[in-house]
């Protein structure tokens, strides 16, 4: 009987698991013209799985019910959002990947089937109850997103970014094997449950630094300063739906493991890792704004404003909360949407001979030449900037709110005062966009679906969102209850 309810609850990570074995043979023996049946189809399996998982999170699925495989595995709400996200942006970038990759004969299936086994790896790392189970998410994900950062085999700089990723995730994955190896001496166990009941009793020396080795470990796979060395290059060189992919759905699930880690498995020693989180909430706030400003690079430019998000989204998971794990998880849903848009957007940058254009140069007088586009640049960086009446204002609204209720009054003082260093460079498109001399670059068209991603991802951000934000709310406290700490 309890395999059975098991069984029941991985039903979405199952059908992926399948699925992406299934293609796996199809794309064998059909060769490179199966591309598009299976890219169609990942996309089919994605969106089983996201209807799969979104009843859980609706009903705030918590509790005994929702853990599977004697506490390995945890389907409560909290996954379940964090999953949703996930399989919405991998999606994203299984429709924007064609038309990229057919420009450089390039498409293949084993990209949707990369895509997919990554998804069913951040799948497990959210539901993760258990360090093992962490694991085995976690390397699923990574050995899919080293071979997807490397995609495009003949160019330099894809083969540097997969190069520079795997030689620094490599090291990130040694920190945190040698950090879990730590709280299982000193805790005698694996289980999240347990290494919170072991550290309830007094905080030694191994269980420490075995707390600090596994949040450093994490800090990489967010992106966190000062664990941040490889965005700008992984992102500059990577094919940019693989970026996309990157920017959005991997730091979803970084950002949700390391929420269950922190409240779930270290809860009880919260002001033992509270500074931890602080330091690098704060670090990633300045740095990201800082490193931008000089960028020329849009993707670069993305990549540290995808640092700079990273810290605000920390201030929530700093205090420690409900409200503060609510925050998080409304600003994570925003971003997302705000990433998908603006790669989407980047994608839409072609010159008439349909070559990508990436730098602030090609986009100068945007809003003369193609004012659409424009328009819709100009809403997403200004939600990112956090500035009224967007949705990303409201993020950063939520997370400092939260902030000064749990009295971490200070961060929320250094947050605000540092968001305003990243407006500066947000504002730089609108400058370059809407004042400077049209160049004339952008000429290629985009196809219908590149549209209707970006149409969407605005919509979401746009002040016509606030309409939903009380659903939204609700959706993320009963996400915020489900987890243990507060349960």
């Amino acid at each position: 009987m309890e395999l059975t309810n098991s069984l029941t609850l991985i039903v979405p990570e199952l059908i992926l698991s399948i699925s992406g074995l299934i293609l796996l043979l199809i794309a064998a023996w059909g060769g490179n013209e199966a591309s598009r049946p299976v890219s169609i189809a990942s996309c089919i399996a994605l969106g089983g799985a996201f209807f799969l998982v979104a009843p859980s999170v609706c009903a705030g699925a918590s509790g005994p019910d929702t853990i599977a495989f004697g506490g390995q595995f945890r389907a409560d709400a909290f996954a379940g959002l964090a999953k949703l996200m996930i399989y919405v942006a991998a999606g994203a970038a299984l429709v924007v990947a064609p038309a990229y990759f057919d420009r450089a004969k390039a498409m293949r299936p084993e990209f949707a089937i990369l895509v997919l086994f990554a998804a069913l790896g951040m799948s497990i790392m959210v539901s993760a109850a258990d360090l093992l189970t962490l694991y085995i998410g976690l390397e699923l994900n990574s050995l899919a997103a080293y071979v997807l950062a490397a995609y495009l085999r003949d160019d330099d700089k894809s083969a540097e970014a997969g190069l520079k990723y795997f030689v620094l995730g490599a090291l990130a994955s040694g920190i945190l094997l040698f950090g879990m190896s730590l709280l299982y001496g000193f805790a005698g166990t694996t289980s999240f449950s347990g290494i919170n009941l072991a550290m309830a009793g007094g905080l030694s020396g191994g269980l420490l630094f075995g707390m600090i080795f596994v949040l450093a470990g994490m800090a990489f796979k967010v992106s966190a300063v000062p664990f941040h060395m490889w965005t700008p290059d992984v992102y500059e060189g990577a094919p940019t739906p693989v970026t996309a992919f990157f920017a959005s759905a991997p730091k979803v699930a970084a950002v949700a493991l390391t929420g269950r880690l922190a409240l779930e498995a270290f809860g009880s020693q919260a002001d033992a890792w509270q500074q931890i989180v602080t330091f690098a909430a704060l670090a990633s706030i300045v740095v990201g704004a800082l490193g931008a400003i000089g960028q020329e690079n849009i993707k670069r430019l993305l990549a540290y404003s995808s640092i700079n998000n990273v810290g605000f989204i920390l201030v929530g998971l700093a205090t420690a909360s409900i409200a503060g794990t609510s925050a998080m998880m409304i600003y994570l849903a925003f971003y997302v949407a705000m990433t998908i848009g603006s790669f989407v957007a980047l994608l839409m940058l072609k010159d008439e001979d349909g070559n990508y254009l990436e730098t602030f140069g090609d986009i100068a007088g945007l809003s003369t030449t193609r004012p659409a586009l424009a328009w819709c640049l100009l809403l997403l960086m200004f939600s990112l900037a956090g500035i009224p009446p967007l949705m990303g204002f409201y993020g950063k609204w939520m997370v400092f709110q939260a902030a000064v209720e749990a009295d971490l009054l200070l961060l929320a003082v250094f947050g605000i005062a540092a968001s305003v260093i990243g407006a500066f460079y947000y504002i730089k498109f609108i400058k370059v966009m809407f004042f400077d001399e049209p160049v004339d670059r952008v000429k290629g068209l985009s196809d219908w679906a590149h549209w209707a991603l970006l149409v969407i991802a605005t919509a979401v951000i746009s002040p016509v969102a606030f309409l939903a934000t009380n659903w939204l709310v609700n959706l993320t406290d009963m996400a915020a209850a489900s987890l243990s700490f507060a349960g």
